[in-house]
């Protein structure tokens, strides 16, 4: 993962390109830049993830300038650090939206960031599509104009691997589980979807933790579950708590018989910070670098010549987040704030938009229409491997020694 700007809290410039190509018609602002205002976590707890949000919007914003821009016009990024912290999220949009008066806004990192920045894009009555709220409280506020750009919600991230696991028979299937999730709707929506289905499915919770966002110490919570010996592991995660945790357990010589986390295993640097041992640990993704998705092929090769490496799924939620802001922009032929936001809101609303996730739809509240692939370690990559349509290895269970 490439650095990120130092000077966060400066706008994120990307006027690049042509002055021609398929952005759209031009509009009478022409000379103007689009400015697309976001807060994003670079600093504090979300905030390895939050750099590939921001690497996933700063690659949207180069290939549209490369085609034209929208409606002619060239896209300007203006990125403030929010720190991680929801205070400090609110008066990024409220100084984006209300002083700075930025064209237009897309989300966060987490949903405990989302729901408040979701608040103050509301008030201002502009369209808000955002690329990692994905709780059930995001869906439950009443907002208008909030999209998720994913395949699906937190709650229902895990339901094929569940579903594959109450599938297989009697004497191999797991008996017991032990949780641990952070204290994020986000993490324990994900971890908790699984666990659900599971314990209806008849397996018995032996451990079930939840552990403030800044933990870094997990002796005591990896000792509980040491004690369990469960069969199964689920974990409730962001980046750095998931391996720790899985530190603290390797040094107790825990051995699962299945380790699911919600994001550690897709970021980058997981595989080395837990020693390589990454073996049948599995984690939901919405995004796969081989989907055959139109637009799919395009955003990999030119993320990969701009960044250095391929896009992962925090940086495709994020190109999503942008595709599904630009499909809106070019069908309204506007982008401002005023009436132009309800014609960006009702497009999103009442249309299936394509993107690199594939074709995106979604409920009155925001919540997306599909499911979650699941992807698993198998010698030295991460795999799909279910559902069965889509798998690129196959499943393995019982998990290999960490």
């Amino acid at each position: 993962m490439s650095k990120p700007f130092l000077a966060v809290t400066a706008a994120a410039l990307l006027l690049l390109g042509a002055c021609s190509g398929d952005g759209g018609e031009a509009d009478d602002n022409a000379s103007e830049p689009i400015v697309v205002g976001i807060s994003l976590p670079l600093t504090g707890d979300f905030s390895e993830p939050g750099k590939g949000v921001q690497q996933g919007y700063q690659a949207w914003a180069k290939i549209v300038n490369d085609k034209g821009g929208l409606l002619g016009r060239q896209v300007e990024l203006k990125i403030l650090d929010d720190q991680s912290n929801a205070d400090r999220v609110v008066a990024d949009y409220e100084q984006l939206i209300g002083k700075d008066q930025v064209d237009l806004v897309v989300g966060p990192f987490s949903t405990r960031l989302v729901v408040p920045s979701a608040r103050v894009a509301e008030e201002y009555d502009m369209l808000f599509v955002e690329p990692a709220g994905a709780a059930k409280e995001v869906f439950e506020q009443g907002f208008k104009n909030l999209f998720y750009a994913a395949p699906a919600v937190a709650g229902d991230h895990y339901n094929y691997l569940a579903e594959h696991i109450l599938a297989l028979p009697a004497d191999k299937r797991p008996k017991t589980i032990a949780v641990a999730a952070m204290d994020d709707p986000f993490a324990q929506g994900t971890a908790y979807g699984l666990r659900d289905k599971l314990k209806a499915g008849g397996l018995t919770v032996l451990v079930d933790e939840v552990y403030p966002p800044n933990t870094t110490d997990f002796g005591q919570i990896a000792a509980k579950i040491a004690a369990s010996k469960a069969d199964v592991l689920i974990g409730g995660s962001q980046y750095q708590d998931g391996v720790n945790l899985i530190v603290a357990l390797q040094q107790l010589k825990y051995q699962p018989k299945l380790a699911a986390f919600s994001t550690a295993p897709t970021e980058p640097e997981f595989a080395k910070a837990i020693g390589n041992k990454t073996q049948g640990v599995l984690s939901p993704t919405g995004y796969s670098q081989d989907a055959p998705y139109p637009s799919n092929k395009e955003f990999v090769e030119k993320y990969t010549a701009q960044f250095g490496t391929a896009p992962e799924e925090d940086q495709a939620n994020a190109y999503t987040t942008g595709q599904v802001v630009e499909a809106a922009v070019k069908a309204a032929g506007c982008a401002e704030q005023g009436a132009c936001q309800q014609k960006l809101i009702d497009y999103v609303r009442a249309n299936k938009i394509e993107t690199v996730v594939g074709p995106l739809s979604w409920d009155a509240t925001g919540k997306p229409q599909g499911a979650h692939m699941i992807q698993q370690w198998v010698g030295g990559e991460i795999k799909i491997v279910l559902p069965a349509d889509a798998k690129e290895a196959e499943f393995i269970y019982p998990k290999p020694a960490w």
